[in-house]
């Protein structure tokens, strides 16, 4: 049906940038709300467009632009007006990009590192070389030397040498130190040496050396017999930097290094030179094991700052 003439009119626009050029090729559509009229022209190299002959009443014009946020203006035609819509200022579209931030191996494992280092048996006695992520990243070099490095000059850790050099001393463990101040003083530096030895050679030179991990990775699931095997064999059997399972050469070889430089500083006497140095890695060794167990079955009740398990990964 031809519309009548009389009561309709014209409706003219521009579309233009933020910066006042012209929009050319802008898709114009020309609406009305009951769906009466549906109406679409691009806009010219001058950036106008027009609609001729619209029945008058309200109506919505949608503007859109590749490169250009969407506009919308509306207004009501007269009949027999000729309808200037106001300039239409298209700002340029805020691109969205979806970005993921991805955490390095290295930053989840300083992450977890910072919660070790919270770990503390009944809130004093530091407790880091154990992880309960069971997917716990590894170490780098550097971050196994902080570990080691934190753990030997921890305050409570020098204390505790304090008191086996005390305990020594009152037991007349190595007479050849002799008593009074200068006798403790030789046990304390021979308990320290032991565990200074133990720490950086077990905990951090040959784990660098060989790309272990020098924690102990709880297991906390299955029956008691099968976590008492796991404790007890991750003495000698240890978490590669891959992720594998394989000989722990750290503990194993770090434990008779550190009973052969025992030989450096214990009195004449108490040396028997290959004999002290085999029986204190064995006993290192055994110790391991030994600690192992604990932090299977003791430890986790005594301690509160410690991550909770997914059990979803074993």
């Amino acid at each position: 049906m031809t519309p009548n003439l009389d009561s309709t009119g014209n409706i003219n626009g521009t579309v233009e940038d933020a910066e006042g050029a012209p929009i050319t090729g802008a898709h114009v559509k020309l609406v009305r709300e009951d769906q009466s009229l549906n109406l679409e022209v691009l806009s010219g190299d001058d950036g106008e467009f027009s609609f001729s002959n619209i029945a008058s009443g309200p109506f919505k014009l949608t503007i859109t632009a590749t490169g250009f946020a969407p506009q919308s203006s509306s207004g009501t035609l007269h009949a027999g007006e000729f309808f200037i819509v106001p300039k239409i200022a298209m700002p340029v579209a805020t691109a969205l990009t979806e970005v993921k931030v991805t955490a390095s191996p290295v930053e989840v494992a300083q992450e977890q590192i910072k919660e070790e280092e919270k770990q503390r048996v009944l809130g004093v006695f530091p407790n880091f070389y154990v992880t309960y992520v069971p997917d716990a990243a590894p170490l780098n070099a550097r971050q196994k030397f902080e570990l080691a490095r934190k753990s030997v000059l921890d305050p409570v850790s020098i204390a505790l040498v304090g008191v086996q050099a005390g305990v020594e001393q009152a037991r007349n463990y190595f007479p050849g130190y002799g008593q009074g101040a200068a006798g403790y003083g030789k046990r304390f530096g021979a308990a320290y040496g032991d565990l200074l030895s133990g720490t950086l050679i077990g905990g951090m030179i040959l784990p660098t050396v060989f790309k272990q991990d020098p924690r102990y990775f709880f297991k906390g699931t299955g029956n008691k017999r099968s976590r008492m095997a796991y404790a007890l064999s991750r003495s000698v059997i240890a978490k590669g930097d891959n992720g594998k399972w394989e000989p722990n050469y750290s503990n194993i070889l770090g434990s008779f290094a550190a009973g052969a430089i025992s030989n450096l500083y214990y009195p004449a006497e108490s040396r028997h030179g290959a004999k002290l140095t085999v029986e204190n890695g064995l006993i290192g060794i055994g110790a391991v094991g030994a600690g192992n167990v604990l932090q299977e079955f003791l430890i986790p009740k005594l301690s509160h700052k410690i991550p909770k398990r997914d059990p979803n990964k074993q």
